[in-house]
């Protein structure tokens, strides 16, 4: 196991980019890493099986510069989670998050995601076996309720029980998940927002660390959010459009803007990103590029230069020459097809 820091603080009003899967791999969290300092990344959801069974350090490697980083955990036996927070400690990560929003078939024929929410006592056991053995925070992620349960009643009775055995964090997504008739992408946008029942459980959780997650797309909204509440997650439109996190140190964390931060200098880092990568684990650039489609989100040329950067006949390039030839398309742009 190789020597990675410790545990960082984690700061008080977090802001934060969710687990995605499939999109949130380390190498999507240093490139988010390089546009904010202070975000709080998080993994994909690693399953307890993966750790138990699988290869631990290809689910748990990750780069020093991805801190504060969180590993989010998926099981329902108290005792693999434990064991998997253990593990998710000892190599590096500065939280352990349960999910216990996922509504996808797959999770629920493993019995965890958003259908623990249905047992709120199995998961005080899960989380307070993964407290007894970890010094970092154990957080939960959950929905406000499932399927056609709308009482808030629900989630108050969810997070209250949860939060006797531990968990002093809840990342709160302030829609319904319905199990049955909706795939997970519709179950990111069918069922209605009702943030008003997050607030509440601030109201009558003060001492909880509560923090929203679901449609919160730009920094007005952020703002609005953290004046009641202790944090704000953003999924999909910080991978979309990755340049928001720019500002976030500034905005949020009240740290100053870095000068040298700018569009093309976060390409050329993630460009010798890629080749330290290819020098050291094979990885095509490829597979790296993908997440950075986004950071010319809304600029001249910005097509062109997505068609370029994945475009898999060009993977036998080296990437800084693949970089070179994404600008030419950019200089080279129609006027009419310059935008995206």
């Amino acid at each position: 196991m190789p020597t990675l820091p410790m545990p960082v603080a984690l700061p008080p009003s977090t802001l934060s980019v969710a687990p995605m899967m499939a999109w949130t791999d380390r190498h999507c969290r240093y490139f988010h890493r390089l546009l904010s300092s202070q975000a709080l990344l998080y993994t994909e959801m690693v399953t307890t099986g993966a750790l138990v069974h699988g290869d631990v350090a290809r689910h748990l490697q990750h780069d020093a510069d991805e801190h504060p980083v969180a590993l989010q955990l998926g099981g329902s036996e108290p005792a693999d989670l434990a064991h998997s927070a253990r593990l998710g400690e000892q190599w590096g990560y500065d939280e352990i998050n349960l999910n216990c929003g996922c509504p996808s078939e797959r999770v629920q024929r493993g019995a965890f995601g958003a259908c623990l929410m249905a047992e709120p006592q199995l998961v005080a056991d899960c989380v307070r076996a993964m407290v007894d053995v970890v010094s970092v925070p154990v957080t939960v992620k959950h929905r406000i309720g499932v399927d056609r349960t709308e009482s808030y009643d629900f989630v108050r009775d969810f997070v209250g029980t949860v939060s006797e055995a531990g968990c002093l964090t809840f990342i709160v997504h302030a829609r319904n998940a319905w199990l049955k008739g909706l795939s997970p992408k519709e179950n990111r946008e069918l069922p209605p927002l009702r943030y008003e029942l997050v607030h509440r459980l601030k109201r009558e959780f003060p001492a909880l660390t509560i923090c929203i997650n679901g449609g919160i797309t730009g920094s007005e909204q952020v703002a609005q959010q953290l004046q009641t509440l202790d944090g704000v997650m953003i999924g999909r439109e910080a991978y979309h459009n990755p340049w928001w996190l720019a500002q976030w140190d500034e905005q949020f964390f009240h740290r100053s803007a870095r000068a040298a931060l700018t569009r093309e200098a976060v390409e050329e880092q993630m460009t010798d990103y890629m080749a330290r990568e290819a020098k050291l684990h094979g990885t095509p650039w490829s597979a790296i590029a993908r997440h950075m489609l986004g950071l010319r989100h809304g600029l001249p040329g910005s097509r062109h230069w997505r068609q370029v950067w994945s475009d898999h006949r060009l993977k036998a390039l080296p990437a800084r020459d693949v970089m070179a030839l994404a600008h030419e398309m950019v200089q080279n742009s129609p006027p009419e097809c310059a935008t995206a």
